[in-house]
């Protein structure tokens, strides 16, 4: 049963309600702040538990001369860095916060600007200015090797900066937010039922992910019900989008320490799995297929053809781990510690690499499913690469199963009109990379005026640097790939 409670209070009770959430077991999942007009700001935490699923939203009017807030940064560091965002987006004050310096907004954006305000008007002239102050390492022989943002290939911009003596890393820090878009502005005044495009878009590779968390936030707030088979279709498409991606990323893994071979048949198999995406839902990214209200599928896969494919990537992993230099260079590489995991507010894979618990198909159920929860509890390279094999696995049995049982038509669709007043919703899904958060707020009409947005990656950027301490400068690739996070999931 779901436990879900909404409670305003005041500034002044926040931070002991926050420390109570939070010794009761909770996590800080979301912050979305809104400006409600006239100068009037309005800020909402929702902390999640799971196993039973318990929701708690806790809400805070700020003064409307001087919005400040007391900062919950010495309870969480994941609540400094959601403060940090709403002081650059909002012009927030946060009271207490150790370090307020910049997130969001790089040196060449007006002080003065903060671009979710109703009263922001369109972006002024940024003109380059300033530098983004990084930490100096100083000592004997420490010297420092910047890389990007721009890089040679495929990837988005992020800039890391390397302090380092020799090739031994003593300390790494990554600059994000360079491909900020505004996402979560967009969304604002459309139609709650007609949104979902733009949240398929947030990270391209876990549309179904966010297309998932979307609707069932739209749902929430408008009072849609679905029949189980629809959450039950639902979970099998996001299956498919978790197994073209780690197969991606077996492959990737191993061609990161050059062991090409591994990588092109991994890459085969991600293109069977693709093509079983575009029959399955007419688009090879899974696009169009979940949306408010409903699903639409064009046909089923073949759970023969899918346990094939299963005992097809077993052989590419057990290849690959058998290369002794292949091992050798994933075992005790850039170990992310469970308390360091836990710490930074880690999820999804490089969370259970660490040793924890964490999957919202299990702590926040749609819909009762047989998860196989894959773990490990060295926190390495080899560690994020075993539960990614092994979490394949368990995906291609969860979908068959799912395939197997499903009675009934492949299209739901359920109306999705206002609720008759303003109201608000939350979805959560396990994406591929782990735990999707969408709150929304909707209008009287059926309209947008809020959609706030937490990805995976947000939670888990903050642990590559931790990661590669005392690792060496060659090891940033593997490790990187190992965590393999969303630029754009993150920078919204």
């Amino acid at each position: 049963m779901r436990s879900y409670v909404r409670q305003r209070i005041s500034t002044a009770r926040l931070r002991d309600k926050a420390e109570e959430l939070f010794g009761s077991g909770f996590r800080l999942a979301l912050v979305a702040a809104h400006d409600d007009g006239g100068g009037v700001l309005r800020v909402v935490y929702l902390f999640l538990a799971g196993r039973p699923d318990r929701r708690i939203e806790l809400e805070c009017v700020l003064p409307p001369d001087d919005p400040e807030l007391p900062s919950l940064a010495y309870l969480s560091f994941p609540a400094s860095r959601f403060e940090r965002e709403m002081a650059d987006l909002y012009g927030i004050r946060l009271v207490g916060h150790p370090r307020p310096r910049r997130l969001v907004r790089h040196a060449h954006w007006p002080e003065d600007w903060h671009p979710m305000r109703k009263d922001a008007g369109p972006p002024p002239q940024f003109e380059p200015r300033g530098r983004f102050p990084f930490v100096t390492v100083e000592g004997t022989g420490v010297y420092e090797i910047p890389v990007g943002p721009v890089h040679a290939g495929l990837i988005e911009p992020g800039h890391f900066r390397f302090s380092v003596v020799g090739e031994t890393v003593l300390r790494l820090k990554a600059r994000l937010w360079f491909v900020h878009r505004g996402v979560e502005k967009l969304f604002e005044g459309r139609p709650a039922s007609g949104a979902v495009a733009l949240a398929e878009r947030i990270s391209g590779d876990t549309s179904a992910g966010h297309a998932l968390a979307h609707s069932l936030a739209v749902e929430d707030a408008v009072g849609v019900t679905l029949p189980d088979e629809a959450h039950r279709l639902r979970a099998m498409v996001v299956e498919l989008e978790r197994l073209y991606n780690h197969a991606a990323d077996v492959g990737a893994l191993a061609n990161d320490v050059a062991f090409g071979i591994a990588n092109t048949h991994a890459l085969r198999i991600k293109e069977r799995l693709l093509r079983i995406n575009a029959e399955v839902t007419g688009h090879r990214l899974l696009r169009g297929a979940v949306r408010p209200g409903g699903i639409a599928l064009k046909a089923l896969p073949d759970p023969a053809v899918l346990r094939e494919i299963a005992a097809d990537m077993a052989e590419v992993a057990d290849l690959t781990l058998r290369n002794n230099v292949v091992y050798d260079r994933f075992d005790g590489t850039s170990v992310l510690t469970r308390d360091d995991a836990q710490a930074l507010g880690c999820l999804g894979y490089a969370a259970r690499a660490s040793g924890l618990r964490t999957d919202a198909r299990v702590d926040h159920p749609t819909t009762e499913l047989a998860v196989t929860e894959a773990g490990a509890t060295t926190g390495d390279v080899l560690a994020r690469y075993t539960v990614r094999r092994d979490e394949f696995a368990a995906s291609v049995e969860l979908a068959c199963a799912l395939i197997e049982s499903h009675r009934g038509p492949l299209d739901y669709q359920e109306p999705v009109e206002g609720s008759g007043g303003p109201s608000s919703g939350v979805g959560i899904a396990e994406g591929w990379r782990g735990t999707i958060v969408h709150r929304v707020e909707v209008d009287v009409d059926g309209n947008l005026t809020r959609a706030k947005i937490v990805d995976p990656s947000w939670f888990n950027w903050p642990a590559l640097p931790v990661a590669m301490a005392d690792t060496i400068v060659p090891d940033f690739p593997l490790t990187n790939k190992s965590f393999n996070l969303s630029y754009a999931g993150n920078d919204l």
